[in-house]
């Protein structure tokens, strides 16, 4: 019904996130031959990144990147780290101009009072921005769509749309038609843990489409719109989450001439953006605080393994050096020892070398968001600085 409802609709482009099949994949390329042939399935992970994307118009080039921090492998029931968390990215060109297209899914929040995946969401967060930034430089228009499992409230969409430049379409759009406050997950919906949504009576609105404009092309969100519960004749939805669609307005503008005055451009929102900084790095570094923690714990179980590992070699060695021939111990138990030993130390080490990856990403995050901060006060102090979503301009002579 998905298929059915993106080929009736004819949209210039379908984000879908949660394509965790890529049988489902090739079903819908199928389906959507017609309205959308031009797709392209970002692969990650173990079972995949769910990333997909269907356009009209005929994608000239695509890059995946994979998160560094997604969850935990021992908590399988929640399924994130072995999906491979991405942003995935499109490059299309619509009547001139180039349109760079961003779809991604982020950890979700299972816990709203104990987050312990926030570090992990808010490192995802900036590697999603810093991604967009450093990969549009060239863009006319910048699109992003996706389950960002952020309240627009919450940090994670703050710094993404206050240091990137990406616009609300919900916020934008002149016309609204949807769930209330533009809602994306409610509790109606049979999908939906009734419990988890207790404190939410109307729903939570994690489900974005954000996007910009350049100087060469100006950007407006004519309408907005998300379905409403059931499908249309049927007692169920379409999925766990209300889809949204948006009519965006592409117009070209004729460049300004001259070097813009970034710092002035930006000031009166700098300090926020700093204090978003400063809070992102709290953020982090409890969450390497946890990780260095756990990885001491990790250790230390580990050395218990080893030494217990020894001290059963130690033993086996005993009928060798009394030249006697008995076992001083049970052999059943002796080996069933070892075996456990053996495994402890085994998932020890892999623990190990789990948390010290995930020790090295918070600290290189930690870092870029510390040299980050350090430009936006040089900024607020006067001196003149590249601002993060300000395009920059090269003069073609050939002195620049």
């Amino acid at each position: 019904m998905i298929g059915e409802l993106l080929n009736k609709e004819e949209y210039d482009i379908a984000l879908l996130q949660e394509v965790w099949s890529e049988k489902d994949y090739m079903f819908l390329k199928k389906k959507l031959t017609c309205s959308n042939p031009h797709s392209h399935y970002f692969k990650s992970g173990v079972i995949g990144s769910g990333l997909a994307v269907f356009s009209r118009h005929k994608i000239h080039d695509t890059f995946l990147y994979r998160y560094s921090l997604n969850g935990y492998p021992y908590m399988a029931h929640h399924g994130d780290w072995f999906g491979g968390k991405a942003v995935g990215m499109v490059i299309l060109n619509i009547c001139g101009m180039t349109i760079h297209v961003y779809v991604t899914h982020l950890h979700a929040e299972y816990s709203r009072e104990k987050d312990a995946y926030l570090p992990h969401r808010v490192v995802q967060a900036w590697e999603l921005l810093q991604f967009i930034r450093h990969t549009s430089g060239h863009a006319d228009v910048v699109i992003l769509g996706g389950d960002l499992n952020t309240h627009p409230q919450d940090l994670g969409s703050r710094l993404l749309c206050s240091y990137t430049g990406l616009r609300d379409s919900y916020i934008e759009a002149k016309t609204f038609d949807g769930c209330e406050e533009g809602m994306t997950l409610i509790p109606q919906n049979p999908f939906v843990n009734k419990k988890e949504m207790v404190p939410f009576e109307k729903g939570i609105r994690i489900d974005y489409i954000l996007f910009k404009g350049s100087p060469r092309v100006h950007v407006k969100c004519e309408s907005l719109t998300t379905t409403k519960g059931s499908v249309p004749g049927k007692s169920f939805p379409y999925s766990d989450h209300e889809a949204l669609s948006g009519v965006l307005l592409l117009q070209k503008t004729e460049e300004a001439p001259g070097e813009p005055d970034r710092c002035s451009e930006v000031t009166d929102v700098m300090g926020a953006l700093v204090d978003m900084m400063t809070e992102a790095r709290t953020e982090v570094k409890v969450g390497l605080h946890c990780a260095e923690r756990m990885r001491y714990s990790t250790a230390r179980v580990g050395f218990m393994g080893l030494v217990l590992l020894l001290l059963e070699l130690a033993i086996a060695l005993v009928p060798w050096l009394t030249l006697s021939m008995e076992h001083p111990f049970p052999r059943a138990s002796f080996y069933l020892l070892g075996a456990l030993c053996f495994t402890t130390l085994l998932i020890s080490l892999l623990m190990y070398i789990f948390y010290t990856t995930e020790v090295k990403a918070l600290q290189g995050a930690e870092d870029q968001m510390r040299l980050a901060m350090g430009g936006l006060q040089e900024c607020l102090q006067g001196r003149p600085l590249f601002h993060p979503h300000v395009p920059r301009r090269v003069s073609d002579s050939p002195d620049s």
